[in-house]
């Protein structure tokens, strides 16, 4: 019987927050193959969390709060690997469409950098965009990160800064 109610809740869940899921994976992993691998261990650590879900928080909250947990995890696991640390991000540009090819060229080019920023960022910093690129509110990211929604407030202001200063020299619009 809990089996099922795990079932219908994370089936629930997976159908409601993939696409989330999957940039939140791509944010993480610039490698499409290993990102598949990352994937696949969010969807399983969401699955097995649903037994204990309670709902003293939102089941968004939930489910990016294990997601990162889940993502942190896998990066974890993979430094101590030793892996070599990818850098660039060659298939993140596939959903853009532009009205001229040079408008297009230039899209990719600058979601490609900002995904670049983004994953250099430490893991705390690294979250906290994330959510923030999700449209949740400082209050939401709060609950996933622990930390209070202010320090969220400064922390996106001061990495929304440093995204701008990196992107401007390249003739990428200042991010406000």
């Amino acid at each position: 019987m809990k089996t099922d109610l795990q079932n219908e809740r994370y089936l629930k869940a997976a159908a409601v927050f993939s696409g989330a899921l999957e940039r939140l994976a791509r944010g993480y992993e610039a490698d499409r193959e290993l990102r598949k691998d990352l994937l696949q261990d969010i969807h399983l650590a969401l699955w097995r969390s649903m037994s204990s879900f309670d709902g003293r928080c939102s089941e968004r909250t939930w489910v990016y709060r294990v997601a990162h947990n889940a993502a942190a995890t896998y990066i974890a696991r993979r430094h101590r690997a030793k892996l070599p640390k990818l850098a660039t991000l060659d298939d993140l540009a596939e959903s853009c469409h532009a009205d001229s090819p040079e408008k297009d060229v230039d899209e990719q080019q600058a979601l490609r950098r900002l995904t670049q920023i983004v994953q250099g960022l430490d893991p705390l910093d690294k979250q906290v965009m994330l959510l923030y690129l999700e449209d949740l509110e400082a209050v939401d990211i709060g609950e996933v990160t622990g930390l209070s929604p202010g320090a969220v407030a400064t922390k996106v202001h001061r990495i929304k800064s440093i995204i701008a200063k990196r992107l401007h020299p390249m003739g990428v619009p200042h991010v406000t």
